[in-house]
């Protein structure tokens, strides 16, 4: 990231320590021990330095699934989790939990060529489309496919929503928008993007639906981010779980709002009415009379990553056969090895922040776990997991194989990037109000004197982006700080800027890399903050719950039902 635009304060990590607890007491809450804030003073900013230092460095080369940097970051996390003296946390004993991927790299053509009758259009790759195989074997493809808009390509039954009312999609090739209806509060949960919204469900959906291939019309908005995002992300080698299963598509495709404008004008459509008439329940596909055809020959190989857990084993007999996890992913993008950087130009996604820092503060929170002068009832386990970047691949493999069974998880805190920027009055929580971790958050934070906003970009769909989703699927309640936005000393609206210019400037770009002018005394609290609040988790009586009605409710009764109850 940028450094800020001033000289950044420094504050020694004591002080920093010191500053978190002079709030009064929260009522309800309790002041931290003695031994807690020395526990808590292992947190500081060395520590997130050296190994933030150390994971983004060039030496890693981007932490690429199955490479030699991934890899050393795997052994450099399992080497510092042993020395703080926790045990191997991995189903069967050992530090890693093996992650089995597939590394598919479709050979795209450079160029696309769509036709309808005597017409036709070419869309060139990166520049207008990316696409990649989702069928998972050595050669994938159609011929004279015809695409068919889809509106948002949902089908949610408790939602009233169905986008495709029984036609006949078996073979086509279906565009849709990205995000979920939000022209209404009454639509879905209006601005606030819910699962169905994202990328990942349009593809499973389209599957689902019989459709050969999907394409999916990118907007910044409607992302979250620049179509810089989606060239540097779906380009070259993709990955998946090796034993997925369910249906799959030849083709999972993206496409600038100008391709998808210039598709619709070959069909004799207008890309804005098509759009607007699927904003309502009554929609239903449009057959576009456009055809494509596509060859993609796929170089297919397996490959080995994995999960590094390590365990504090809790105190209480009975509690400690349950566990609060705290995450962190550590892989990144790797090496551009195709056209997308020109010569004498960086290749390398360090993911500084993206996600060096978190596996940093996962690991600093690891630190004052180990420094209490015993564990706490409940087991921790310490997961920096794999392959975030291509689909929550390693939380996914965790949460289906967990060395604890899911009904006894009691909670997951997740840690992806960390503040740079200094500190703040507020603290964002996404996904808040969804469980009753929210109590224990307000209260750590009130006594640090911040406050707690829900997510400050609610429209981007944050919580379904992460790797605390992959446990809320088996029912495991979450907590996924991000960042403050009011930071103390600058004027408002500062910290959206900031924070705005990082995802065009940083995110998923060769310049996400570790910076001496960032300012850690934010991400000092943040992760001092999910300490106490792990640890109050993990002497509670009770595991935390989801709030009644809650899109998960279901898996994790679900989940106790498997463990009898408890």
């Amino acid at each position: 990231m940028r450094p800020c635009p001033v000289p950044c304060p420094r504050l020694r990590p004591l002080a920093v320590a010191a500053l978190a607890w002079t709030a009064p007491a929260f009522a309800g809450g309790r002041e931290p021990t003695a031994e807690e804030r020395r526990a808590a003073g292992a947190i500081h900013e060395g520590a997130l330095r050296a190994h933030t230092r150390f994971l983004a460095d060039d030496l890693l080369e981007g932490r690429g699934p199955g490479s030699r940097g991934d890899l050393l970051a795997q052994k450099y996390v399992a080497g510092q989790l042993e020395a703080l003296g926790l045990k191997p946390g991995a189903p069967g004993g050992g530090w890693l939990q093996p992650v089995p991927l597939l590394g598919v790299d479709a050979r795209v053509p450079p160029v696309l060529a769509f036709r309808r009758g005597e017409e036709s259009l070419e869309l060139k790759l990166r520049e207008d489309f990316t696409a990649s195989s989702g069928a998972g074997r050595r050669r994938a493809g159609f011929s004279d496919a015809e695409l068919v808009f889809a509106g948002y390509g949902i089908r949610a039954p408790e939602h009233g929503w169905d986008d495709f009312k029984g036609a006949a999609l078996r073979g086509k090739i279906l565009v849709v928008m990205n995000d979920d209806p939000s022209s209404s509060p009454d639509l879905f949960a209006g601005a606030t993007r819910l699962y169905y919204g994202r990328w990942d469900y349009k593809y499973e959906e389209a599957a689902r639906q019989g459709a050969a291939g999907a394409i999916i019309i990118h907007t910044t908005p409607s992302a979250g981010y620049p179509w810089q995002v989606v060239q540097t992300s779906w380009t070259g080698e993709q990955f998946e779980l090796r034993d997925g299963d369910g249906p799959r598509l030849e083709m999972r495709a993206w496409v600038t709002e100008e391709g998808a404008r210039r598709i619709a004008r070959l069909g004799g459509r207008d890309l804005d009415g098509l759009r607007r008439a699927a904003e309502g329940r009554d929609f239903r596909p449009v057959p576009l009379g456009v055809r494509f055809s596509v060859d993609l020959p796929v170089v297919a190989r397996e490959v080995e990553s994995a999960n590094v857990l390590g365990l504090l084993e809790g105190s209480d007999p009975r509690l400690r056969r349950e566990a609060v996890v705290f995450t962190a992913h550590h892989d990144h993008l790797g090496v551009e090895t195709g056209e997308g950087a020109a010569a004498g130009e960086d290749r390398i996604y360090n993911g500084g922040v993206d996600n060096a820092s978190g596996v940093a503060a996962l690991l600093a929170i690891a630190a004052a776990f180990a420094r209490l002068p015993g564990p706490p009832p409940r087991s921790v386990l310490f997961a920096a997991v794999a392959a975030e970047e291509q689909g929550l691949l390693g939380s996914e493999h965790l949460a289906a194989h967990p060395p604890v069974p899911r009904g006894r998880l009691a909670a997951v805190l997740n840690i992806d990037g960390v503040n740079i920027f200094g500190r703040t009055r507020d603290v964002t929580v996404v996904g808040h109000g969804k469980s009753t971790l929210d109590g224990l958050v307000e209260a750590v934070a009130a006594l640090q004197g911040r406050r707690v906003v829900p997510d400050q970009f609610p429209d981007r769909g944050f919580y379904y982006r992460s790797d605390q989703f992959s446990f809320a699927k088996v029912g495991v309640p979450g907590v996924y700080l991000d960042s403050g936005t009011d930071f103390i000393g600058r004027p408002p609206g500062w910290g959206k800027e900031r924070l705005e210019e990082w995802e065009r400037t940083r995110y998923h770009q060769p310049s996400d890399e570790y910076e001496e002018g960032w300012d850690l005394s934010g991400a000092i609290e943040d992760a001092q903050l999910l300490f106490h609040v792990g640890l109050r988790a993990a002497r509670a009586p009770r595991m935390p719950e989801w709030r009644p009605g809650d899109e998960f409710e279901a898996a994790r009764k679900a989940a106790l039902e498997e463990v009898g109850g408890e």
